[in-house]
C-alpha cells in the first residue's frame, strides 16, 4: 500500500534542471549531491546525472564520497568538500575521492598521505571554508581544480558578487592549466564571467529557484504528498491543535493529515503554510503535530484516502519555504528517512 507520506523525485525533470544549467553557462556543469542529493538520494539523483553526460561530483563529507563511488564505479571524480581532515587521507585514497584542501594543515596530511589529486578552496569573502587569497599555495602537482564560493549569489544585485569573482579571477592566474569553479546554483544565473570553467549548483538542479523564489526556467523535481486520514467537522468556537492553535470563527470542515514534523514538515510552517487539495490551495490550519498536520478543506470534495501535496507541481517548493519562513534547502532536506522515496524517470 502506498505511504502515508511520500517523497517523489522526477529525474527527467532533474535531467533538464541539469542540461538547462548547461545551456546557460556554457561550460560542463558539476553536480553538488552532498546531504544525500539535499535529500532527494544521492545514488539515483548521481546515477541519472552521470547517465546525462555528468562526470564530476561534489559532496561535503568523506563517507558521502565513499558511498557514492560504490554506487557509480570507477568512472567519475568525486570532490570532498571537507577536505582532508581527521586522518581522512586513507579513506579518501581508498575510495579514489579528492579532497578540496582548505589550510595548510590539511595539505600537510594530504602530502604526508602521499598526495595526488586533489582541489583547493579559496575563501574570496564567504569566510567559511578555504584559504584567504593572499594565503593560497603555490601550484603543485595534483591540483585539478581550485573553487570559491559565492555568499551572495541570491542577490545579483549584491556587489560583494562582483569583488568576489574579481578576487578569484585574480588568485587562480597562479593556478594555470587548473579548472576554476566557482559559480554555484544562484551563480549560474549572474552572467558568463561568473562560469569560468565549470559550475557547482545544487538547489537549482532539485527544483530550487535561483533567487529563493519559483524561476520558471527550473523544473520543480521533488513532489511530498500525504494522505487524508479523516476529514471532520468543526464547528464555530472548536479549536484545533494544540494550545488552540487555530479557532474556527464559522462552521468548516478540516482534514487530517498524515504529514508532521517527524516526517520533516517543520513545524513553523503552521502559521502560514499552504496546501495543495482537490484542485486547489488552502491553508494549514493550527500546529503542526509529530505525525498529522490539519488542513481547511470546507466545500470541497474531499475524503480518507486522497492525497494532499506540501509542495511540488502545484505548490512551489520555494513558496513553500518562504511560508515556513526559511529556504528551499532546509525544507528539501529536513525530510526524514521514514518519508520514503519514490523515482520517476529510472
Amino acid at each position: 500500500m502506498p505511504s502515508p507520506a511520500l517523497l517523489s523525485v522526477d529525474l527527467n525533470a532533474l535531467a533538464r534542471n541539469y542540461h538547462t544549467l548547461g545551456a546557460l553557462t556554457g561550460v560542463p556543469v558539476h553536480p553538488v549531491v552532498k546531504a544525500d542529493a539535499y535529500g532527494l538520494g544521492a545514488e539515483a539523483c548521481a546515477t541519472r546525472l552521470m547517465a546525462e553526460g555528468a562526470r564530476t561530483f561534489f559532496v561535503a563529507r568523506t563517507d558521502e564520497g565513499a558511498a557514492l563511488r560504490t554506487a557509480l564505479g570507477d568512472a567519475p571524480v568525486i570532490y570532498v568538500l571537507d577536505g582532508c581532515h581527521n586522518g581522512a587521507a586513507g579513506v579518501l585514497k581508498a575510495a579514489g575521492l579528492r579532497p578540496v584542501l582548505n589550510q595548510p594543515a590539511q595539505m600537510k596530511a594530504w602530502t604526508e598521505a602521499g598526495g595526488g589529486a586533489c582541489g583547493i578552496q579559496i575563501d574570496t569573502g564567504l569566510n567559511r571554508l578555504g584559504f584567504r587569497p593572499e594565503d593560497a599555495p603555490e601550484a603543485f602537482d595534483g591540483v585539478g581544480l581550485v573553487m570559491s564560493h559565492l555568499a551572495c549569489a541570491d542577490e545579483p544585485d549584491q556587489p560583494m558578487n562582483r569583488r568576489q569573482r574579481d578576487r578569484f579571477a585574480g588568485v587562480t592566474e597562479r593556478y594555470p592549466g587548473v579548472t576554476r569553479s566557482f559559480a554555484n546554483s544562484g551563480g549560474c544565473f549572474l552572467g558568463q564571467d561568473y562560469a569560468f570553467d565549470a559550475v557547482r549548483p545544487g538547489v537549482c538542479l532539485y527544483g530550487g529557484g535561483p533567487q529563493a523564489r519559483q524561476d520558471d526556467r527550473i523544473a520543480p523535481v521533488a513532489t511530498l504528498t500525504a494522505e487524508v486520514l479523516q476529514v471532520r467537522d468543526v464547528s464555530a468556537g472548536d479549536s484545533i491543535g494544540y494550545s488552540r492553535g487555530f479557532v474556527a470563527e464559522r462552521p468548516m470542515r478540516a482534514a487530517v493529515v498524515a504529514a508532521g514534523y517527524a516526517d520533516g514538515v517543520l513545524r513553523a510552517y503552521g502559521a502560514l503554510g499552504e496546501v495543495w487539495v482537490a484542485g486547489q490551495t488552502r491553508p494549514l490550519l493550527g500546529r503542526i503535530s509529530m505525525d498529522v498536520c490539519t488542513v481547511d478543506v470546507t466545500g470541497l470534495d474531499v475524503a480518507a484516502g486522497d492525497r494532499v501535496e506540501l509542495f511540488g507541481a502545484n505548490r512551489a517548493l520555494d513558496a513553500a519555504a518562504a511560508a515556513a519562513g526559511t529556504i528551499s534547502y532546509e525544507l528539501l532536506t529536513a525530510i526524514t528517512a521514514r518519508v520514503p522515496r519514490a523515482y520517476v524517470g529510472t
